[in-house]
C-alpha cells in the first residue's frame, strides 16, 4: 500500500480511497493468497473497546476501510484526515462489477435463507456474466456451535476468488479470523447486512443521507427498537474515547529541539537495529516513506529510546511494520520506547501488541526462542499471508 494506516482509539485505519480499495483487492486476488478486510463502522470499533479478540482481529487485517462518516470527521479532529468513507455496502457492488469483468468467483455467505437466495436472484438478473460459485445461508446459532466443517468444505468445493461474510459485527470478524488462512480464497471480507440490501429486504438512506453522515437516522427509523440502544451506547463510548484521545494529543509536550534526519540502519548478526530520530509522526514518515517500504527482510530491532513526538500515522506504521514481519516469519521489537511512546501505545491500547525488549541479550533470547517455535518438519513449508 502507498500509506500506512491511521489509528483512532486503537484501530488502525487504512488512508485509501474507494478507488485505491478496488484496485488493492484486484492485487489481492491476482496474488492467490489469503487476505481478510474489515469495513469497520463507529460501532465496531466501540465494540473492539471492550472485546480484545476483536480488537486483535483489526489489528491482524490486512485492509481495514472507514465505514462511517463519523470517523472521517474524527481523523481530521485529530489532524490527519481520512480521504473518504469506504463503505462496505458501497464497496460491494464496485467488486461485483469487478468480479463480472474480471470472471472472478464470488461466494455469498450468511443471511437469512430466504435473503441470501433473493439477493442470488437478483445479481443474477443484473450481471448476467457473473460467477457465483456458490451461496449458503447457515442455520443461526452462536459461533461455537455452527458446523464451521459443513461451511469450510462447502466454500473449498466451490473454490471463489472473493468470499462475501455475512453475520454481523462482532460474529462475522470472529469466523473470518478462524478460517480465512485455510480456505484457499485470495479475498474475505465481512459485509454485515449488505446481502439484505442487495436481496431488496432493507433499504438504504437517500444518497444525500449517505453523502452527509447521517445514514444512521434512516437506519434508526427502520428499526428502532434494534438501534436506538445499540446507537446510544455508541455515541457515548465513541465520545468519550475521542474526548481522551485529543485531550491526550493537546497535553502531548512538544519538544522545542528536534532531531530532522531520518532513521539509520546499524547492521547485526540476527537482526537490523534502526535508530530513529525524534519525530515519528507523518511528516517524518512521509519524508523516509521508500525506507519503511523496504522493511520486512529480517528481524528488526527498534530503537525508539530517543523518539519524543509520535502521531496516529506513526502508530499505524507501528502496526503495519509488525503485522509484515510477522507474514514474513520475523519479529518486530521495540527497543527502549521513550515515555511518550510508551503513554501512546497504552492510551491506544497497543501495549499489549509489542515485544519491548530493554537490551540486546534480552532481544537475542527472544529471537532465539522464536526460532525453535517458528521450526518446521522438513516436508512442511509455512503458508505465508
Amino acid at each position: 500500500m502507498a500509506t500506512f494506516p491511521f489509528v483512532i482509539c486503537g484501530v488502525p485505519f487504512d488512508q485509501v480511497t474507494m478507488d485505491e480499495s478496488v484496485a488493492i483487492v484486484q492485487k489481492m486476488i491476482a496474488s492467490k493468497r489469503s487476505h481478510h478486510i474489515v469495513t469497520a463502522n463507529v460501532d465496531f470499533l466501540v465494540q473492539s473497546l471492550h472485546d480484545e479478540d476483536l480488537h486483535r482481529i483489526f489489528l491482524d487485517a490486512n485492509l481495514l476501510l472507514c465505514d462511517g462518516t463519523p470517523l472521517v470527521w474524527a481523523s481530521r479532529l485529530l489532524g490527519n484526515p481520512l480521504p473518504e468513507r469506504v463503505a462496505g455496502s458501497d464497496l460491494v457492488p464496485r467488486l461485483i462489477q469487478l468480479a463480472e469483468k474480471k470472471k472472478y468467483r464470488i461466494f455469498l455467505l450468511g443471511g437469512s435463507s430466504e435473503a441470501n437466495s433473493a439477493a442470488v436472484e437478483n445479481l443474477k438478473r443484473e450481471h448476467p456474466k457473473l460467477i457465483i460459485a456458490g451461496h449458503y445461508a447457515p442455520p443461526f446459532a452462536p459461533l461455537p456451535e455452527m458446523n464451521h466443517q459443513e461451511i469450510c468444505d462447502r466454500i473449498r468445493e466451490a473454490k471463489p476468488d472473493l468470499l462475501l461474510v455475512s453475520f454481523g459485527c462482532p460474529k462475522q470478524e470472529k469466523w473470518i479470523a478462524m478460517h480465512y488462512q485455510s480456505l484457499g480464497v485470495p479475498v474475505v471480507i465481512g459485509v454485515g447486512a449488505v446481502i439484505d440490501f442487495v436481496a431488496q429486504r432493507v433499504k438504504r438512506a437517500p444518497v444525500w443521507m449517505q453523502q452527509s453522515g447521517t445514514e444512521w437516522l434512516f437506519r434508526l427509523a427502520q428499526e428502532p427498537r434494534r438501534l436506538f440502544r445499540r446507537y446510544a451506547v455508541d455515541l457515548y463510548c465513541f465520545g468519550f474515547a475521542m474526548m481522551l484521545e485529543q485531550w491526550h494529543n493537546l497535553t502531548k509536550t512538544t519538544p522545542q529541539r528536534l532531531q530532522m534526519h531520518g532513521p539509520v540502519t546499524e547492521t547485526h548478526e540476527q537482526w537490523q537495529k534502526i535508530h530513529l530520530p525524534s519525530r515519528l509522526d507523518s511528516n517524518a514518515i512521509i519524508d523516509n516513506a521508500a525506507f519503511w517500504h523496504k522493511l520486512g527482510e529480517r528481524h528488526c530491532l527498534l530503537n525508539l529510546e530517543g523518539v519524543e513526538v509520535i502521531d496516529g500515522v506513526g502508530m499505524g506504521l507501528l502496526v503495519r511494520l509488525h503485522q509484515r514481519l510477522k507474514q514474513q516469519g520475523h519479529l518486530l521489537m521495540l527497543y527502549r520506547p521513550s515515555e511518550a511512546i510508551t503513554l501512546s501505545l497504552k492510551q491506544k491500547r497497543l501495549h499489549g501488541h509489542f515485544v519491548v525488549v530493554n537490551n540486546e541479550q534480552e532481544a537475542a533470547e527472544i529471537v532465539k526462542n522464536h526460532q525453535r517455535s517458528y521450526e518446521l518438519p522438513a516436508s512442511v513449508s509455512p503458508e505465508l499471508n
